[in-house]
């Protein structure tokens, strides 16, 4: 499946029930979701199974984005699992958190339905989790 795949693993230093908190609260989501220059408006967030997430990402040029999510699995503090729903790009991510020496290690994989779907946005979706993290550290660092 590492075809359809992208994997993103980071240790992020703080510890795991604070670094799930930051992937499911809608306040601190807002200020570290996506790329560098992003910022976020949430219009819906039901942390359940099956809860619907509905945002708008703000891209720095101006332009907008709309996404929406289905929750399908959430096990504080150490797993999430959600559908991302976009015509272009469907996935499902599945993020682990696991407390290790020095902070929480975040294993994040996107699965797509297709290698094709996948090859023409891979180099971007690889650069934009690292970025993410960047930012999720940034946002972590601040609250210390």
């Amino acid at each position: 499946m590492n075809d359809r795949e992208v994997h993103t693993t980071r240790i992020i230093a703080a510890p795991c029930e604070r670094v799930f908190a930051a992937w499911t609260d809608p306040a601190q989501l807002a200020h570290w979701w996506g790329p560098q220059g992003f910022t976020n408006t949430f219009h819906r967030f039901e942390l359940k199974p099956e809860g619907m997430s509905e945002f708008t990402m703000h891209g720095p040029n101006g332009m907008d984005f709309h996404n929406t999510c289905v929750f399908k699995r959430i096990e504080p503090p150490g797993c999430l699992e959600f559908d991302h729903l976009k015509d272009m790009h469907f996935y499902k991510a599945m993020v682990n958190f696991t407390e290790v020496e020095g902070g929480t290690r975040i294993d994040w994989t996107m699965r797509f339905n297709t290698a094709e779907e996948l090859a023409p946005i891979r180099g971007f979706i690889e650069q934009a989790n690292e970025e993410n993290m960047d930012k999720l550290q940034q946002l972590l660092n601040e609250y210390r």
